[in-house]
């Protein structure tokens, strides 16, 4: 069965005979029908409005009742086509959320098509990412963003910082130059001494320090911008060899002491950078299909 992202719901039947449309087809008697309609209306808290027409709801109670009128039929496999892409920013939060825990309240596997990577992310057990049909990486959300297979996943999947690197020893720890720079990673380096490979790190692992910090892993830096986000401040940085950085600063209370034109000092923990093989960084597709909800 599939969920919408249009809804889809039938304007001149009850919120009722809407989720019982499946179940009249396949000419499932009416007592049944009764009893499998009121769960599935429970299931998606949407009981008390049984007997309105679907204009007369809000498009939060429409994808309810598109869910409860595919789920009402027990399928194995629930398709759900962008089913949130029509509400606003608040609802789709919220009902994420409820979808998630519908999800695991009655163990369907969901599979989950969107092109909004927080959904994707926030919603599923195991995120396939797709290039030119073909799957990329699948894993758990964790895995794929913070360990992605190649240059392509890493751009593609949130925010990331690709930096072109010399590798100087790909053993553990590995040691990548950018410029001047001498970075280390921890993590296993898929390139060749002397070859040419990107470094990611996430912006939310990069710390901004004083200009002339002391220690490993550091790069001289100049902030570009400061983009002020709410939560958190995306402070964009220009590093000597003329390549970007970005970084994400939580808003915590703490005065952020920075400016367009501050020198800086750019932290990259060795843990958070990871090596990935190839020189040239992937055009990552316009269109792209990502995380399936698997029970």
């Amino acid at each position: 069965n599939t969920v919408f992202q249009s809804y889809a719901l039938f304007p001149f039947l009850s919120v009722f005979d809407n989720v019982a449309f499946g179940l009249r087809y396949a000419k499932t008697t009416k007592a049944e029908l009764r009893t499998r309609v009121s769960s599935a209306l429970e299931l998606v808290s949407m009981t008390s409005f049984a007997s309105r027409r679907p204009g007369q709801l809000s498009g939060g109670q429409q994808q309810r009742i598109a869910l409860a009128r595919a789920l009402v039929l027990n399928p194995k496999v629930l398709l759900l086509d962008e089913p949130l892409g029509a509400l606003d920013a608040k609802l789709r939060r919220s009902l994420k959320v409820e979808l998630k825990a519908l999800q695991e309240r009655v163990g369907i596997t969901f599979l989950y098509v969107t092109h909004d990577q927080e959904e994707a992310l926030t919603m599923s057990d195991r995120l396939a990412v797709m290039n030119a049909g073909q799957i990329a990486q699948i894993g758990t959300p964790r895995d794929v963003y913070e360990e992605p297979a190649d240059a392509y996943v890493a751009d593609f999947l949130g925010a990331a910082n690709l930096m072109e690197v010399s590798v100087s020893s790909a053993g553990s720890p590995a040691t990548v130059k950018i410029g001047d720079s001498v970075l280390t990673s921890t993590h296993v380096c898929p390139a060749a001494a002397g070859e040419t490979a990107h470094a990611v790190i996430r912006p939310e692992r990069v710390k901004v320090e004083s200009h002339g910090s002391a220690g490993p892993n550091r790069v001289p830096a100049l902030v570009d911008r400061l983009v002020f986000l709410g939560p958190a401040t995306q402070v964009m940085l220009r590093l000597a060899t003329g390549a970007s950085l970005q970084a994400l600063q939580q808003n915590d209370g703490e005065p952020l002491d920075l400016a367009q034109g501050t020198p800086v000092h750019a932290y990259l923990p060795a843990d958070a950078l990871r090596v990935l093989a190839g020189a040239s960084v992937p055009v990552a597709a316009s269109a792209a299909v990502e995380a399936p909800l698997a029970s």
